[in-house]
């Protein structure tokens, strides 16, 4: 008997689901189908802003008015920079956000030679705003980099961890 494959989308979204998530804000992009293609078979709703910033802030105005972590899902790139306002702002107010976008393939060599959505050091630059990146490697690392995110996020003081992966 031959166990199922599941895909890191379809990890990510049970993962989310396991620790509440019930609302994802975001903008659908060539990297991330994967997740998004999961979200409605798992209940979890979605709200498409104009703009990845919209989306982060949206994130934060749900985590300050429920009291549960906002979710953010970009495509990766410029989209995670966009968002990175936002989520600076919730860093510096202690609301717990996570931005979540898929990275370049592990396979890229990340010598910006033009890929689309490719930033030479995407973790660096979340690093040097948040304190805090997680590139997970495989699916199987999916589960545990979501909980330690929300583990870092309702403990201690409440800040934006950020997690990303080539998802799909």
């Amino acid at each position: 008997m031959t166990v199922p494959r599941i895909s890191g989308g379809d990890a990510l979204v049970r993962a989310l689901v396991a620790h509440g998530t019930e609302l994802v804000f975001g903008i659908p992009g060539t990297h991330n189908l994967g997740i998004y293609r999961h979200l409605a078979e798992h209940d979890v709703n979605h709200v498409t802003p104009r703009h990845e910033q919209g989306a982060g802030f949206a994130a934060d105005g749900y985590a300050r008015v429920t009291g549960k972590p906002g979710v953010c899902l970009t495509t990766s790139g410029p989209a995670v920079l966009n968002a990175l306002t936002a989520v600076t702002q919730s860093y510096s107010d202690s609301v717990p956000v996570l931005l979540i976008s898929p990275g370049m393939p592990l396979r890229h060599p990340g010598r910006g030679n033009g890929t689309l959505h490719e930033v030479r050091n995407q973790s660096a630059a979340l690093e040097a705003a948040i304190g805090y990146s997680n590139r997970v490697h495989s699916v199987a690392e999916i589960p545990l980099a979501v909980a330690q995110a929300f583990a870092h996020m309702t403990s201690g003081r409440p800040r934006p961890p950020t997690s990303k992966s080539r998802w799909t």
